[in-house]
């Protein structure tokens, strides 16, 4: 090791130690019964803006960075630890947002979203596909299919989709419109045309998060969403802002549109600038958060699932 690779890498520890120092401190780590899980020192993930808890490998998190970095797919353990790197083909990579993991007819999936549009510019977005790969090794990967979409009635900047696999759809939840907006559409390759996303309902938010300004007005950073995942039983949507963990809970045979109509749980992230990913661990009573820069710290928060919100 060089000089310089060891300062650099001195540097790291020394932030990472910070990091730690900064969460046990924090009067927010125990609402939240967040535990850091790992810490990620990996150049390769430094700009991390999706995650997703693997169906397939269990304890592998799946991970992507956003827009201006090379198609890559990265497997990564709990302790924030790269694992294997997939180098995507076949399609491009505009700006990837989130990424989904789910299940149909017995094989294991991933959805990245290639939603983001901080410019209002695009006219098309792009989901795409692939099925998670059998070996945890260094590989390319092609998607096995895409949808290709548009907005109704003008752009928007997305950086939050989830996968409802047994509803056989996708989620999508506006960053930037007051309150977000949800919309839907369905989990199945595109035909000639791009498909219309279907707007089906605006989140309730709580009162922090509430709107101010009227409708459409631009929210507050804490109120912005940057990421969502649906639970592995289906039952709950968690959604994350900047500052915040929102929990929407769909009762027996109730649509999301009606069940981001209740109040939400909601809890304060911990010390995490810039959060940009969260997942669902596949026990279902935990999700794991992490943020676009490195060193980052990888949480594993439990959530307090009798905590059901009805109003």
């Amino acid at each position: 090791m060089g000089v310089r690779r060891g300062r650099e890498w001195g540097v790291g520890w020394a932030c990472a130690g910070a990091l730690v120092l900064a969460v046990a401190c924090s009067p927010q780590a125990d609402t939240t019964r967040a535990r850091v899980s790992g810490l990620m020192l990996d150049p390769e993930l430094a700009e991390i803006s999706g995650l997703a808890a693997s169906s397939r490998h269990p304890g592998t998190l799946w991970m992507h960075d956003d827009g201006g970095n090379p198609a890559k797919l990265f497997a990564v353990d709990r302790n924030g630890d790269r694992i294997a790197t997939f180098r995507v083909e076949g399609v491009p990579k505009t700006d990837w947002e989130d990424i989904a993991a789910f299940q149909r007819g017995g094989r294991s999936y991933l959805l990245v979203a290639d939603t983001g549009d901080n410019g209002g510019l695009r006219r098309t977005l792009q989901l795409h596909v692939f099925e998670e790969p059998a070996e945890l090794v260094n590989a390319r990967l092609r998607p096995v299919w895409s949808i290709v979409f548009r907005w109704p009635d003008g752009p928007r900047d997305v950086e939050a989709v989830a996968v409802d696999s047994a509803r056989n759809e996708v989620l999508l939840i506006s960053k930037r419109r007051q309150p977000p907006e949800l919309f839907r559409l369905p989990l199945a390759a595109s035909p000639r045309e791009p498909v219309v996303a279907e707007r089906i309902a605006r989140l309730r938010m709580p009162a922090p998060l509430a709107p101010q300004g009227g409708t459409n007005a631009r929210p507050p950073l804490a109120a912005q969403v940057t990421a969502a995942d649906i639970s592995p039983d289906g039952r709950r949507l968690a959604v994350m802002t900047y500052r915040y963990l929102l929990v929407y809970t769909r009762r027996e045979s109730e649509s999301w549109a009606k069940a981001v109509g209740r109040l939400p749980q909601m809890r304060p992230l911990p010390w995490l600038p810039q959060a940009e990913a969260l997942g669902w661990d596949r026990d279902g009573r935990h999700v794991y958060v992490t943020g676009e820069f490195v060193p980052a710290p990888l949480y594993r928060i439990e959530l307090d699932l009798t905590d059901e919100r009805g109003n």
